[in-house]
């Protein structure tokens, strides 16, 4: 049910096998979107993450209804996605966006994902699909009105203005249409 930009985030939700992300340096936008699509987030403390969209005159769109809402609560998402706020790597695992810091994330990665390895393949994809299953009963509809939502921004004059003034390196003078 994911669109196309959709499923760069959403595939990872797909697989039955686990995925581990490991988040360094600046994760900013769809970044943010596609490390949430993974079933594991390990960051460094210092890395950098942002809902940018908003920058752009945008929402996020890549499938962050179906990923952020069971792992950060909706006042702090509505926070960063309406700010476009950059945040630490700490401050992401405290509200829930990075299930560990790691000093070294790929290698813990590397590490978590030889350990899952080594269990039961059948009752890891079983866990897999039955906790994705029950913790996310409406991911078409979610996903559907998120795309409509963004094709309802695009080319807008107040999108079109976030663009430009983005571009130009001003503050943006929005109608309240």
């Amino acid at each position: 049910a994911a669109n196309f930009f959709q499923a760069s985030a959403y595939v990872w939700r797909e697989l039955p096998v686990p995925v581990i992300a490991a988040v360094q340096g600046i994760t900013y936008g769809a970044g943010v979107q596609i490390a949430l699509g993974a079933d594991i987030r390990y960051a460094r403390s210092d890395a950098k993450l942002s809902f940018m969209e908003i920058k752009w005159g945008i929402v996020p769109d890549l499938g962050v209804t179906t990923t952020a809402h069971h792992l950060v609560a909706a006042d702090k998402l509505k926070e960063l996605c309406f700010t476009g706020r950059v945040i630490s790597g700490d401050e992401a695992q405290s509200v829930g966006l990075v299930t560990a810091i790691k000093d070294d994330p790929e290698s813990a990665a590397m590490e978590l994902a030889a350990e899952i390895a080594s269990k039961n393949p059948q009752a890891i994809r079983g866990m897999k699909a039955m906790i994705d299953q029950c913790w996310h009963p409406r991911d078409a509809e979610m996903l559907r009105h998120e795309a409509e939502l963004q094709t309802s921004l695009f080319g807008t004059r107040n999108q079109m203005e976030a663009v430009m003034a983005n571009m130009e390196k001003r503050t943006p003078k929005f109608d309240d249409c």
